[in-house]
């Protein structure tokens, strides 16, 4: 309101006018503090649900990171699986290699048994005593043309016989040096087995740990999309204050307008009626009447009675 408005005023209209406004800023400040309590009992509901949510959010990282330690377990136990399989092949190659060399001594070892049929002991005790009698004995000339046959054949069969006996010490030699890596294929098949059990519990610990830390991320979900939902809710009260705030402070502006003027009156009157005081206390001091303190106290402030 412009102070030529204001000016004009009477003093009952400014009181009339300052306890409407007065009227209006408490009834905007009830109006503010409502909005404030309103808040207030949402907050409270929010903060519980923040609260819910940052320990299912707290509960959710402790189950991925055991579910990660599992997964780095499992793929390190998986590491050494691919290691041993890669390592079990080659011993199966050399297995392989063995069993074809061992069936290959067998195979001519048996066929020299055939070729001789008999041992290098009995074969060479038959040769040395044909032999003697080839050589020492009076024998009649077909007989000594047969027993010349069978020397020859005793000879073969005795090399076929010494060759078998070759052929069974390289076949022993082999079964030897294959033993440590037939053994260790059966130690490779055990100790895969026994890693790839473990290999399957950590995998299983962690697929269970990723499964519950899903589950308490879905209720971590709905407390976050609850607490988005009060905010949507309270968006239109919160909106409110600001309006609220700046209708007061203009209210209390014209309100100090209104003051400052009837302020401005009541020392007009002040200062009028301590004049009609003086003019009465000057009356009686000129008459010589009893003066109170009241008329001492305005004579002096006023120049009109010195000591």
């Amino acid at each position: 309101m412009k102070d030529a408005d204001v000016s004009s005023m009477s003093e009952k209209d400014l009181k009339n006018k300052v306890n409407d406004l007065r009227s209006q800023i408490r009834n905007h400040e009830r109006e503010l503090k409502g909005i404030f309590h309103e808040l207030k009992l949402h907050r409270t509901n929010t903060d519980e649900l923040k609260e819910k949510r940052n320990n299912l959010n707290a509960q959710v990282k402790e189950l991925v990171g055991k579910a990660h330690d599992e997964k780095e377990k499992r793929d390190s136990i998986n590491a050494k699986i691919a290691s041993l399989k890669s390592n079990k092949e080659e011993v199966n190659q050399k297995s392989r290699q063995f069993s074809d060399d061992i069936n290959d001594l067998k195979t001519k070892r048996d066929e020299l048994n055939k070729q001789s049929k008999g041992s290098v002991e009995t074969l060479s005790k038959a040769y040395a005593a044909d032999l003697e009698t080839f050589m020492n004995a009076d024998i009649p000339l077909n007989h000594e043309i047969d027993l010349f046959g069978r020397l020859l054949e005793l000879k073969e069969r005795l090399g076929a016989a010494f060759d078998a006996n070759e052929m069974h010490q390289k076949l022993m030699e082999t079964y030897k040096e294959s033993k440590e890596v037939f053994e260790s294929r059966e130690d490779f098949g055990s100790e895969i087995k026994k890693l790839a059990d473990e290999s399957q519990e950590h995998h299983l610990k962690m697929i269970e740990y990723y499964k519950q830390a899903d589950e308490i991320r879905k209720e971590a979900d709905t407390a976050h999309s609850q607490i988005s939902e009060k905010y949507a809710a309270t968006a239109p009260i919160r909106e409110k204050i600001d309006p609220l705030k700046k209708k007061i402070a203009l209210l209390r502006e014209e309100l100090d307008v209104y003051l400052e003027k009837l302020n401005d009156i009541q020392i007009e009157k002040d200062d009028k009626k301590k004049e009609e005081h003086l003019v009465a206390a000057k009356e009686k001091l000129e008459k010589s009447d009893r003066l109170s303190l009241e008329d001492l106290k305005v004579l002096m402030e006023k120049g009109d009675l010195k000591f």
